[in-house]
């Protein structure tokens, strides 16, 4: 599949913080005029942001089937983000799917998760139904199934330096993650790719693993205070998310993702990812260093 200079690509849900880099990435080695950015709210500032790169801004609201139909008008290869709204992926994914068939669209490359076929993760279900409805669709499709982001576990940087504490439940679960970057680099490859994507799986995750409580010893080292590792019952430390004012259902989301860590739901040695980008995964420390700097 050659991607020549009238290949429009599509991006879904680019005022999201993937989307957004996916969009950036692309800008690198594709001209603007052959990028279309997708936004729920086209009054909104991130789409004024998204406008400012040069890109076309379309409407394309997943729940509104409407947008979708005009939106993917001459595109030729699209990326489909998942939805974050965990509980209407599935509809919402079938909206994208069935409207990009519709509009003659040549290849869709779609965010999973890793290893989402055995993945003991709740947050799985929706996406093997998604890579179901693909495969039913007859569109040919590319499937990205990411890993977990660095980004996740460095969000607790700031109440663990507080307390002296990292709370999980993920055991002594290795964990390859990697950086939203990372997985936008690797999209923007998969998009723009002049060998043939059709029916590939791949399998993205970080170069390096970690436990919880080797993370905890790299925000000791770097930030020079003490902080350990507490690891707790999934319940208890779904408990303690929301008394740190998550909802129910994304702590709930959060809590089962660290217990399914511990069955390792979140590690995969395969380096796809690097091979992939071209380069190492950003590593975990440096992750670690960039958020103690603000």
């Amino acid at each position: 599949m050659t991607l020549s200079s009238h290949t429009r690509l599509f991006v879904t849900g680019t005022t999201g913080q993937l989307g957004r880099l996916v969009i950036q990435d692309l800008l690198r080695t594709v001209p603007a005029a052959q990028v279309v950015a997708g936004v729920r709210d086209a009054g909104s500032e991130g789409a004024r942001k998204l406008a400012g790169l040069g890109v076309e801004v379309r409407m394309a609201d997943y729940a509104r089937p409407d947008t979708l139909a005009t939106a993917f008008e001459g595109i030729e290869r699209l990326l489909l983000i998942s939805s974050s709204e965990v509980g209407q992926r599935a509809v919402q994914h079938q909206n994208v799917i069935a409207a990009a068939k519709a509009a003659g669209v040549r290849l869709i490359a779609y965010t999973s998760l890793l290893h989402a076929d055995t993945s003991p993760l709740a947050l799985a279900e929706e996406h093997r139904a998604t890579e179901a409805m693909l495969a039913a669709s007859g569109v040919p499709h590319v499937l990205l199934r990411n890993g977990w982001y660095t980004e996740n576990y460095a969000a607790s940087i700031p109440p663990a330096l507080a307390h002296g504490v990292f709370l999980g439940s993920a055991g002594e679960g290795q964990i390859a993650s990697a950086t939203r970057a990372d997985y936008a680099a690797a999209a923007s490859i998969a998009l723009t790719a002049e060998t043939d994507q059709v029916g590939r799986i791949y399998e993205l995750a970080g170069d390096e693993a970690y436990t919880l409580s080797d993370f905890a010893k790299l925000i000791s080292q770097a930030s020079g205070k003490p902080v350990a590792y507490r690891n707790l019952p999934e319940a208890e430390f779904k408990a303690a998310l929301i008394g740190a004012g998550l909802p129910d259902a994304f702590a709930g989301l959060l809590a089962d993702s660290d217990a399914g860590a511990e069955k390792g739901a979140l590690f995969d040695d395969g380096r796809q990812l690097s091979a992939l980008i071209g380069r190492p995964t950003t590593s975990t420390s440096s992750v670690i260093e960039a958020a103690l700097k603000g």
